[in-house]
């Protein structure tokens, strides 16, 4: 791998580990002048839903989540731009904004999840695995457990 990258996109989601996804994006590209990270935190909307539709808790998470992670970013003096999105899936979100930024790198956390007793990365991160146009790296936590209401969507929460 280069010694450094132009830019990362960082995708968080609520969850612990989100800050060393960060610091594991700003790293990569600390080497780089003009590096920068881009940290996007997405809310799936229900279909029933418009996708626009304004919902006030999701935002409001969101908004807290991207301040402290501009925080951490900040605290390493890495250049950010940070954006709350709304959209029907994650991974689609992710994919896109990574073409439309031309990142070098997507950055993402993915908790300790099991279903049916198995290891299981949930639907966004093999989306995003089979879509990305650069490299993809994964933060797993050791933890060996799923973190309780957090993470990608509710859909992919723990029980």
């Amino acid at each position: 791998m280069d010694a450094s990258l132009s830019s990362t996109l960082v995708a968080v989601g609520g969850l612990d580990s989100d800050e060393e996804a960060v610091r594991l994006a700003c790293g990569l590209v600390r080497g780089n002048k003009r590096g920068r990270v881009h940290i996007l935190y997405v809310i799936e909307v229900e279909r029933a839903l418009p996708v626009d539709a304004e919902i006030p808790p999701a935002a409001a998470r969101g908004d807290a989540v991207l301040r402290r992670m501009e925080e951490v970013a900040a605290s390493l003096k890495v250049e950010t731009q940070a954006e709350l999105l709304q959209s029907r899936q994650v991974g689609y979100a992710v994919v896109q904004e990574a073409v439309d930024r031309a990142v070098d790198a997507i950055v993402m956390a993915v908790p300790y999840r099991s279903e049916y007793g198995r290891f299981t990365m949930g639907r966004t991160v093999p989306y995003v695995f089979e879509h990305a146009p650069c490299r993809v790296i994964l933060w797993r936590d050791n933890t060996g457990l799923a973190q309780r209401n957090g993470g990608w969507s509710t859909e992919e929460r723990a029980p």
